[in-house]
């Protein structure tokens, strides 16, 4: 697959992967602390979390975006806070809904024992009409097209994984 705009050829998942020399609670803790994200992530900056915005779908936070010259802020919602084993937030922007991120831990086996085996993963909730709103905003707000914003996220996936690692070994 290309990424090509295209429903039909449009990549709608990535998946990147490395391993820790960490435990996974000590993994879990630094990812689901989204204020840390900016430490990693080559595309966020920052992260505020709404303060008594906790409901039964999870807490809110606020992510703050730049590629190049271009800034831009989302609303993300905790899904899943599954310590250690996973972490996932959904992103929108002005209500319509973006991508799913997060990460799966699990413990490494072999001569990685002790550490974690992560498992970061996105997937494009952008689809139907909504969705295509969606594109146009991210080509004007990220400058990004759909076929674009695939490659930005694996590079950006890699780069986050990458130092993960490092920050956390």
């Amino acid at each position: 697959m290309d990424g090509r705009s295209d429903t039909a050829s449009r990549i709608w998942e990535l998946t990147e992967s490395i391993t820790v020399a960490a435990p996974p609670e000590k993994v879990f803790a630094a990812l689901s602390d989204v204020r840390r994200m900016p430490e990693w992530s080559p595309e966020c900056v920052g992260a505020w979390v709404v303060p008594g915005r906790r409901h039964t779908t999870g807490p809110l936070f606020v992510g703050f975006n730049r590629n190049g010259l271009r800034r831009w802020v989302t609303l993300c919602r905790v899904t899943t806070a599954d310590a250690p084993e996973e972490f996932a937030f959904s992103v929108s922007a002005l209500g319509l809904p973006i991508a799913l991120w997060g990460f799966r831990l699990r413990p490494a086996d072999g001569a990685d024992a002790g550490s974690t085996h992560v498992v970061q993963y996105w997937h494009d909730l952008r689809r139907g009409r909504r969705g295509r709103v969606a594109d146009h905003l991210g080509r004007i707000a990220a400058g990004t097209s759909p076929a674009d914003r695939v490659l930005t996220n694996r590079s950006g996936m890699t780069a986050t994984l990458r130092r993960l690692k490092s920050a956390l070994e």
